[in-house]
């Protein structure tokens, strides 16, 4: 079975059967960037099988530096292993997945520094400051960020001194969020990121989207919000197959 879209960019996308997934979160270390107007994600014929169940197969699309392609279904229906197969944190049953012309799951080690990964869990440490989370981050991708910069996207700046384990679902949110504007990746994979956020701070997020496209990189969300981050291309997955 084959799925219908909603395009609104120059992706060229086929997706096939979609069944369920599960969502995490987690991180690569030591960035490696890849710059210019050819960076290119390609998926052919991709399958994914989890527990000895398919969860999806026949996948196959294209993004390019400067857009994002949205992911929409109902849970359960294969969004976040797909992200999960894209940051190699599940293996290609079949088909290959490539990263400017490379098969990345044969290079794991070259690919992975290339992404930023935020899956449902915020990884956040309790007991280091909000400032001091971003930080860490930072120095363990290997770059040297602004962390004040980086809060005040999300409107953390008050916040900066507090233990993490103190801040509500939605601050802890939008730490995690800040994270992205620590480190530059070319790749962002985004399992839904709005929940438990407020509408300003959704703006944030969409705003803070919209200048990585800008800037050259690509971005693949997970969502059930129509998020303004520019050009885009939307894929709906739905129970046996995408509607």
């Amino acid at each position: 079975m084959r799925s219908s879209m909603d395009e609104w960019g120059p992706l060229s996308l086929k997706f096939g059967k979609t069944k369920a997934s599960m969502q995490e979160t987690g991180i690569s270390t030591s960035p490696t960037m890849a710059t210019g107007n050819t960076l290119s994600l390609v998926a052919k014929d991709i399958a994914c099988v989890r527990g000895g169940r398919t969860v999806f197969e026949g996948v196959s699309f294209a993004v390019q530096a400067g857009e994002a392609l949205m992911l929409r279904g109902p849970n359960g229906t294969g969004k976040s292993s797909l992200l999960r197969l894209l940051a190699g944190y599940v293996p290609v049953a079949e088909g290959t997945l490539l990263w400017c012309g490379e098969d990345a799951h044969d290079d794991l080690e070259g690919y992975q520094p290339n992404l930023h990964y935020l899956g449902h869990l915020d990884a956040i440490k309790p007991v280091l400051s909000v400032r001091e989370n971003i930080s860490q981050w930072a120095a363990l991708m290997g770059a040297e960020a602004d962390a004040d910069e980086a809060l005040a996207h999300f409107g953390l700046t008050k916040l900066a001194d507090l233990p993490a384990k103190y801040l509500s679902a939605g601050q802890k949110r939008r730490l995690n969020l800040a994270r992205l504007a620590a480190s530059h990746r070319p790749i962002w994979l985004l399992d839904e990121p709005s929940v438990s956020l407020d509408d300003a701070s959704v703006a944030q997020l969409e705003k803070l989207v919209a200048k990585h496209l800008g800037e050259g990189g690509m971005a693949i969300i997970a969502t059930h919000l129509d998020l303004d981050v520019g050009p885009a291309s939307v894929l709906r997955l739905g129970e046996g197959g995408a509607s």
